[in-house]
């Protein structure tokens, strides 16, 4: 099968135990997804990006890995992830693997080897640093809370790094063993005919000397270093390293890179295409929260939704279509499993949510990039409600129940509110009908939350609904008109997102309405042969030249 052209990639994110569950476990699994291949083909997606599959404890979700040789039993065999990827190939579409390069689990053997004896062979596959008497190395702080340090289990004087949950720690790149290992667990897998990699955190594989702290005036806490672990110069030498190697293995594989902080300089680095770099990278400078928006004193604001300010996104993304025009693809999204859903973000009114949620996947979608498609995405499914603090699995969501319930709050309205905010409410299962557990499970699904109701079953039977208005965008996508198409932004109206598409004598314009209100465009001149191609909540006056769009409403018009 010919690979897919960065251009024509359209990718579809699947969160495994959240997808489709067959064998009556309430976790969704490899044989489920197979059984929805026709689901994902008549969608229009080609690619799909399965979140980590491979043996873990599960500390954090599948991103920590303790074998990357096999598959976790709680999602299948080595036998059912062969037949997906037959099943996918057979389709023609393409799957990539979510790969976790930063760090393993703790349970890992070569960190318990590491762990359990200072001489070890792996113990330099890990970063370790000096006391300072009962002090720590530094006063680095981890992203999941605390320090960056954790007690040597071994009972030296050393501690051991660990950038994310204790119970993940991070890898030594800088030595050329890691590096190699890497390689030989991706070539493995490439071996199995995937079509790619996503890169999890690959920008945080080099760090600074450990014995450097970050300033701080006031707080003896530990400190957020990103400048010490982050985008690093080294981290290019190493991606483009691993991506050479692979690709003299498979020379089309596409590399999909998570580089969540990383600005638009960074982003054509690691896109670099005369260098063995990454085909397009995840980052999440597209969104910032409304500065303006008010949150109650009463609660924590972490636990509250913040609001997507949609007038500075238009102005990144401006910026990151026209920097990167002609030089590599973005990636195109709204949301992940590390994100609330999009339509929580924008806190759209519930009887808008449909016409939001078309207007979001014209504006995104269509421009110049990759879509990649979070699962449920294209029903406007919205966080489902977790019934159980504990699943949020995280301290911060227990004392925010605490003080909110301390404070007066119903327990539902905590928890909506949470769910909302927390990447966790947007983990919830894909929901395929309006029966038992959303169709997903004949048992209760792994995790507990209830979602909005939107459904593949409902929706399939409705020609006005939500998932037929993807499909028509995602048909759109595949002209060359968007795929390779020049890009140009009307900026006149702070509400109107309005660009044009441009490929040979062909043309498109694009307009969609960000507000509550109604907005009015004027029509392009020579406007006699534009043809509406899609639309919804618009009225078009040929007599004024004038287009109205309905709150939220979007129109797509070729030539």
């Amino acid at each position: 099968m010919k690979a897919f052209s960065n251009g024509e990639r359209i990718i579809y994110q699947i969160y495994p135990k959240s997808f489709m569950d067959s064998n009556h476990d309430g976790i969704g699994d490899l044989n489920g997804i197979i059984t929805r291949l026709d689901y994902l083909k008549a969608l229009g997606v080609n690619t799909l990006w399965l979140n980590p599959i491979f043996v873990s404890p599960q500390i954090d979700n599948g991103y920590d890995v303790s074998n990357y040789f096999m598959v976790d039993p709680i999602l299948g065999t080595m036998e059912d992830f062969d037949n997906l990827v037959a099943a996918v190939h057979n389709k023609g579409m393409e799957l990539i693997l979510d790969f976790v390069l930063n760090h393993t689990s703790d349970q890992h053997p070569w960190f318990k080897d590491a762990a359990a004896n200072p001489h070890s062979i792996y113990r330099d596959y890990y970063l370790w640093g000096k006391g300072k008497g009962n002090q720590l190395p530094n006063n680095w702080a981890s992203f999941f809370g605390g320090s960056v340090w954790e007690k040597d289990p071994a009972g030296t004087d050393d501690y051991y790094f660990h950038l994310f949950a204790k119970e993940m720690p991070d890898l030594n790149w800088a030595n050329q063993e890691v590096r190699q290992a890497m390689v030989d667990v991706a070539k493995f897998w490439l071996q199995h005919d995937i079509d790619g990699f996503r890169l999890d955190a690959f920008i945080h594989t080099a760090k600074a000397n450990f014995e450097q702290n970050v300033f701080s005036k006031d707080s003896t806490e530990p400190q957020l270093a990103e400048e010490f672990y982050a985008n690093l110069p080294q981290v290019q030498n190493y991606l483009s390293e691993f991506i050479q190697e692979l690709r003299k293995l498979k020379s089309d594989i596409f590399i999909l890179g998570e580089a969540a902080s990383a600005d638009i300089d960074l982003v054509e680095s690691y896109t670099d295409p005369q260098r063995s770099m990454c085909d397009s990278v995840v980052t999440f400078r597209y969104f910032s929260d409304d500065q303006d928006q008010q949150f109650s004193t009463a609660i924590p604001e972490q636990g509250q939704p913040h609001k997507l300010d949609l007038v500075k996104f238009k102005q990144t993304m401006v910026k990151w279509q026209t920097v990167l025009q002609g030089w590599s693809y973005p990636t195109l999204y709204w949301s992940n499993h590390d994100l609330p859903r999009i339509l929580d973000k924008l806190m759209v009114a519930s009887d808008q949510q449909n016409n939001a949620a078309k207007m979001l996947a014209v504006l995104m979608y269509l421009q110049r990039g990759i879509p990649c498609i979070y699962y449920g995405e294209e029903l406007g499914m919205t966080a489902g409600i977790l019934t159980d603090p504990a699943e949020f699995e995280d301290p911060n969501a227990l004392e925010f129940m605490k003080i909110g319930t301390e404070k007066g709050f119903e327990h539902i309205e905590l928890l909506k509110s949470l769910s909302a905010s927390h990447k966790m409410g947007a983990r919830s299962v894909m929901q395929w009908t309006d029966g038992v557990s959303a169709g997903f499970s004949d048992q209760d699904p792994w995790l507990s939350a209830k979602g909005n109701g939107a459904n593949v079953l409902l929706e399939k039977q409705d020609p006005n609904s939500v998932l037929a208005f993807y499909a028509k965008v995602l048909s759109l996508k595949q002209k060359q008109l968007y795929t390779v198409g020049q890009i140009v932004f009307d900026l006149s109206n702070r509400d109107v997102y309005a660009y044009k598409r441009s490929f040979d004598t062909h043309q498109a314009y694009i307009f969609c309405n960000l507000s509550a209100k109604e907005q009015e465009v004027a029509l392009p001149a020579d406007c006699s042969d534009l043809r509406i191609q899609l639309k919804s909540q618009v009225k078009v006056d040929h007599t004024t030249a004038k287009i109205k769009l309905d709150p939220y409403g979007t129109i797509v018009l070729e030539r």
